[in-house]
């Protein structure tokens, strides 16, 4: 039992969780675990960790310096097991040992991009309520609102990124260089709260122990990755995505490889690691595989074996795309916060192009009738089971994702005869643009917050570029004029108010909005044109 038991005391009660399934015999895990310590056993001590522009770490300095960091959180900032911790900043070696530290003294990682704002980190610190923060210098200004909002925030710690020299640094100098003897955690306890925006708007934080850590590792990369020792990975995704905790640092680790954090988010970043650091793995959004597709020339590539696509449904002309300029096939997969990583995918040969792949070993797959009946093939909500499963933070919604046992995604899919996934359409209102989901609501709300905006309403639009793009129906309030100016003003607000991928790309000023009788928005008509 957790000295402090916040997060058990919230979990969903028993009946509402999913069925959890072990079925794997590498997922039969040990009583007593602990994530943080098995993920250090996968490479050599002098083996390289991390590697990036500011220098390289190998297993054994990641060990001592997460050592290190537990010491001053546990000794000076009073640290109990079961304690949330906030963790925002730059992928990095310094970001990931406080990951490893967090969990190793028995904290709970709750990880935030570095790129939300102060209103966002606010709701997540009452929500989860965080007692410890570690911070990277460009979330300081967000934290900083944060903080002043939120009674349960007692100790706050501040670094820059991989650079040393900052507050972290001089307190890592000063711990105890002696191990760090990690908290004898069990496998069920709570690791990370991994928050994402449900169609509300208000976020969701996802609840995994230390199991759900693992297994990832243990089914999506093992199975269909099949990683070799001392393969170098790279992904454009944050650590706070459990995308990129996945894909930049858990499968590095636990198959002896190497995490190649790139020095700058986003496509080029990341084409700059493949080629300084001759990258094998590499994973990042649909979006972005077409954007490198018009910087490859006169770029080396060649070190790349795997290139793995997730966040967004990956168009089969895309994957043709990058096939013909590369040979290389990219892996397509589904994964939600949810249940931690991708559950559905296929490579090598198994791959079908268009299709998101197969249920992933360790996993079920299936697709719900009307009435919650599994099909064996056809159209409906995919629903999934596994080792890994929905437990949200004290949320009434949790009886809408977990049915009958099932993890019910939100999606709509064909499940074809041969078992393969064909992605269909988001059966809910997020809003999914270049691998980011974004809660329509959300938008609205910020929106909502101007003197020029009487009402609105925010959807999802096609968008070749970006799979879909957010698109604002706005009702104005007397004594605003509808011109480029006001469009430029509203886009300007929502980037100050809210992350700032979120803001509307589009916005159309209309006299009304479509509702029902009862008064409710019907954003199925606005998709449809109406």
């Amino acid at each position: 039992m957790s000295a402090d038991p916040f997060v058990v005391d919230r979990l969903p009660p028993a009946e509402q969780q999913p069925e959890f399934r072990f079925d794997l015999p590498e997922l039969d895990y040990p009583e007593r675990l602990n994530a943080a310590v098995e993920l250090l056993r996968g490479g050599a001590p002098e083996d390289i960790a991390i590697l990036n522009a500011a220098g390289q770490w190998s297993y054994r300095e990641l060990d001592a310096l997460s050592d290190r960091i537990a010491h001053v959180l546990v000794e000076e900032e009073g640290l109990v097991p079961g304690n949330r911790v906030l963790l925002a900043g730059r992928n990095g070696a310094m970001l990931f040992a406080c990951w490893l530290a967090i969990l190793k003294a028995g904290g709970i990682v709750v990880a935030l991009m570095p790129i939300l704002r102060g209103k966002e980190f606010t709701t997540v610190c009452r929500k989860a309520a965080i007692s410890h923060a570690l911070v990277d210098a460009p979330c300081l200004e967000a934290h900083a609102e944060a903080a002043a909002a939120c009674d349960s925030l007692r100790s706050l710690i501040t670094f820059d990124g991989d650079t040393g020299g900052d507050e972290l640094a001089r307190r890592i100098a000063r711990a105890p260089t002696s191990g760090f003897a990690a908290v004898d955690t069990a496998r069920e306890d709570p690791a990370i709260i991994a928050f994402t925006s449900g169609t509300t708007g208000e976020p969701k934080g996802c609840v995994h122990d230390h199991r759900a850590i693992l297994a990832p590792c243990d089914t999506f990369a093992r199975h269909v990755l099949r990683p070799a020792r001392g393969q170098r990975w790279a992904c454009t995704a944050p650590l706070a995505f459990t995308f990129g905790l996945g894909m930049q640092y858990l499968f590095p680790l636990r198959f002896g490889g190497t995490a190649v954090t790139p020095a700058a988010p986003g496509p080029e970043g990341l084409l700059e690691a493949i080629e300084a650091f001759e990258v094998n793995i590499c994973a990042t959004a649909p979006t972005a595989y077409r954007a490198l597709l018009g910087q490859l020339d006169g770029r080396d590539i060649g070190s790349l074996v795997t290139c793995v696509s997730a966040g967004e449904h990956l168009p089969a002309a895309t994957w043709h795309a990058w096939h013909e300029a590369t040979g290389l096939a990219i892996v397509d997969g589904i994964g939600a916060t949810e249940l931690m990583h991708i559950f559905i995918a296929a490579s090598g040969a198994d791959i079908r192009p268009g299709a998101t792949g197969k249920a992933v070993p360790g996993y079920t797959a299936t697709v719900l009738d009307e009435d919650g009946a599994p099909l064996a093939h056809g159209t409906g909500r995919l629903a999934i089971k596994g080792p890994t499963g929905c437990r949200y933070l004290d949320d009434p919604r949790q009886a809408d994702y977990v049915v009958a046992g099932w993890n019910v995604t939100g999606d709509t899919y064909r499940k074809d005869e041969d078992g393969y996934f064909w992605y269909l359409a988001r059966s809910d209102d997020m809003i999914i643009s270049s691998g980011y989901n974004i809660a329509g609501p959300e938008v609205e709300i910020a929106l909502g917050e101007h003197p020029a905006v009487l009402e609105c309403a925010v959807i999802g639009a096609p968008c070749p570029e970006r799979g879909q793009r957010v698109e604002a129906h706005v009702v104005l309030a007397p004594g605003h004029a509808a011109d480029a100016a006001l469009v430029e003003a509203l886009q300007a607000h929502v980037k100050r108010t809210i992350a700032p991928y979120k803001y509307p790309r589009a916005i159309h000023f209309v006299d009304s909005l479509p509702k029902t009788p009862t008064g409710k928005l019907r954003r199925a008509a606005l998709r449809a044109g109406d």
